[in-house]
């Protein structure tokens, strides 16, 4: 029980099942701690030490490791939106089947393998643990490209604070609205802000 002790704390107080068998581990002994009281299910395949907060942001990445933290999610990991998301919000490769994704209650976004690396980077979550999400730049593309209607209520504040930024990069924004489609919007954002 010591090994999957272990494999949590050095997951932010999580562990997956694939974890605790790649460790060559029996998958019975996640069972034992559940009963034990020193375990328990946050969701299908994902663990935390009884005496652990539930980190959402890492949960969905374990659960969904080619999964991207993106649009509204990463704009609060990044600190440009002060609610916490209502649901969090990732992005997969095109040919994904996103079925248990959707079913575990999260948004989710595709887009092509040729730009799904683009802006990716780790930030670190509330609680400290570091998780895959885009970049501010990425991240402002999106929400500016958005997948339905923009919600000028997010994207205007967002905009804001990034002009006033003294950690924006504005080449490597335009950049990034260039291969995502948007440069067009995003210098319309920037003329007035900036």
């Amino acid at each position: 029980m010591q090994a999957i002790v272990d494999l949590a704390e050095s997951s932010g107080g999580l562990v997956t099942t694939a974890q605790v068998v790649d460790a060559g581990i029996p998958r019975a002994r996640i069972s034992d701690m559940v009963k034990a009281g020193k375990l328990e299910r946050v969701q299908r395949g994902v663990y935390r030490m009884a005496d652990a907060w539930e980190d959402e942001f890492l949960a969905a990445q374990l659960r969904f490791p080619k999964g991207i933290l993106s649009d509204g999610t990463a704009l609060y990991l990044h600190g440009y939106a002060d609610r916490v998301p209502f649901q969090l919000t990732m992005t997969f490769p095109r040919s994904y089947g996103a079925t248990k994704v959707r079913e575990a209650g999260i948004e989710v976004r595709t887009c092509a393998d040729e730009v799904l690396g683009l802006g990716l980077t780790t930030v670190r979550t509330p609680y400290g643990n570091e998780v895959s999400a885009y970049d501010l730049e990425r991240t402002l593309c999106d929400i500016v490209r958005g997948h339905r209607a923009v919600d000028v209520q997010v994207v205007n504040p967002a905009m804001k604070q990034y002009a006033r930024s003294r950690e924006k990069d504005v080449q490597k924004l335009l950049g990034c609205a260039r291969a995502l489609g948007v440069e067009k919007k995003i210098r319309n954002y920037l003329e007035v802000l900036l």
